[in-house]
């Protein structure tokens, strides 16, 4: 009996020892894709650059995971999830300590949009694979993924906050050595980490479809950060980018017409519950990362705060975000994966409306706090049932795929968050800019609480073929 019950423990404890560098690895990519946010000013002055130049990198790191995400799912299927890990941890690490020696915006865009995000797509599928293959039990699997989105919802929320009081106090360059050492603490730990299952250097890598992926995202994402200089090439760049995309999914089906492995299964958009939870993952982020650069710009070009006065102001958003996370493992046993969603994009829509309502009325930083504490209660709520409907939808043998969509379209939500809400408010900052800026936010929080209430009523299957 003794030993019997000695192998569970064991193995529980295994696994809460793998947790903690995975959940580390989702919180500190998130947190570098909105701690660069309160330091928009340090970073402008000091590189001789504008508001417009930091967007344009903050951006570009996210769009690069974005369209980099789907053919780091396959690497990990090929190469090993462990060792995608561990390559992307370096790879990120690189970009970190470029950035925080960077002498001009090329070389941050080279550090922080480019190496960084390349690193960041090599080794978040990894992330969720191993998360779905480690926690084979439906109430751990879910309480893991918890623990994993509420490190990524924190860093996020928390960035600003983080990332100001580094700024304040040593310098915006030394947030970038603070992911670093990060970096650094996750590899020490993640050494205990394996994989569950042997790499199949047999499957073959898509390298066209990767490139047709990876250029249509990045030519829509630019058409919107064009936007506010050249109406006609905003159009022709989101046409160009909707063609490269129509010709990845063409490709997609000739290679599995003729017995080829793709980059992406088309299969995976027959499954209704998943692409109705990739829609609301894709809002979420938007909503999360447009609200963070929106916010935080206006704050800082328009009101004149410092970095960390802007970053003790999201104190209310990561406090928010940790106390729906925190009671989101209870929640789950309480009500259905889709009533979570639905009530997190309310509650996330009712935040930005504060937000925009309060700013006419009162003149102090107070205003920014009521709006900015239930966005984050409404995003800690919905974030794990999200990836759970995602992630759950498929079996075993599709969860490299499926765990590189997701993230890539969580990522594209992030970006072009920022790529919207900034555009609009870097073409005027004012108040109405900043007005407009959020109520683009609101419209996709309206399409995310639509595709949300299309989910089934009840739990969907925790484990079904695609």
């Amino acid at each position: 009996m003794d030993e019997a019950a000695a192998v569970p423990r064991t193995r529980t404890g295994t696994l809460r020892r793998a947790l903690l560098p995975l959940a580390l690895a989702q919180f500190i990519c998130s947190f570098a894709g909105s701690n660069m946010n309160v330091m928009i000013n340090d970073i402008s002055r000091d590189l001789n650059t504008t508001a417009h130049g930091v967007q344009i990198v903050i951006t570009l790191f996210l769009l690069v995971m974005a369209a980099l995400m789907i053919p780091g799912g396959k690497l990990a299927d090929r190469y090993g999830r462990k060792r995608c890990f561990t390559t992307g941890l370096a790879v990120y690490c690189a970009g970190a300590l470029l950035s925080a020696f960077s002498w001009g915006l090329g070389a941050l865009i080279v550090g922080n949009s480019l190496l960084e995000g390349v690193g960041t797509a090599l080794l978040i599928p990894p992330v969720y694979i191993l998360t779905t293959l480690l926690f084979t039990q439906v109430t751990s699997r879910a309480r893991a993924f918890g623990v994993i989105m509420a490190f990524g919802g924190v860093g996020a929320a928390a960035g600003p906050l983080i990332g100001g009081l580094i700024t304040a106090f040593l310098g915006w360059r030394t947030a970038f050595l603070f992911q670093a050492l990060v970096v650094a603490l996750i590899v020490v730990l993640g050494r205990r980490i394996e994989d569950p299952l042997p790499p199949d250097a047999s499957r073959s890598f898509d390298t066209g479809g990767a490139v047709l992926s990876a250029v249509g995202l990045t030519l829509v994402v630019m058409g919107i950060l064009a936007a506010d200089n050249n109406g006609w090439l905003t159009l022709a760049l989101l046409l160009l980018g909707a063609l490269v995309l129509a010709w990845f999914f063409r490709h997609q089906h000739a290679r599995e017409r003729s017995g080829r492995e793709p980059l992406l299964s088309t299969s995976l958009f027959r499954n209704r519950v998943s692409n109705l939870g990739l829609v609301t993952q894709c809002a979420q982020w938007l909503m999360l990362m447009g609200v963070s650069f929106t916010v935080a710009a206006y704050l800082q070009v328009v009101r004149g705060y410092d970095a960390i006065e802007t970053g003790v102001i999201f104190t209310a958003a990561t406090l928010g975000l940790l106390v729906s996370s925190l009671a989101a493992e209870r929640l789950v046993k309480r009500r259905a994966q889709r009533t979570l969603i639905m009530a997190g994009f309310v509650v996330t829509t009712a935040g930005i409306v504060i937000l925009i309502a309060l700013v006419h009325v009162i003149g102090s930083s107070w205003a920014f706090v009521p709006g900015l504490l239930l966005i984050g209660l409404g995003l800690g709520g919905m974030l794990t049932p999200s990836v759970n409907v995602v992630q759950s939808a498929f079996d075993e043998a599709q969860q490299g795929e499926i765990s590189g969509l997701s993230r890539s379209v969580s990522n594209l939500g992030s970006s072009l968050g920022t790529a919207v809400a900034g555009t609009i408010l870097v073409a005027g900052l004012s108040t109405g800019a900043y007005a407009a800026a959020l109520l683009a936010l609101v419209v996709a929080g309206f399409l995310g609480l639509i595709a949300a209430a299309r989910l089934p009523r009840n739990r969907p299957p925790q484990s079904r073929a695609g």
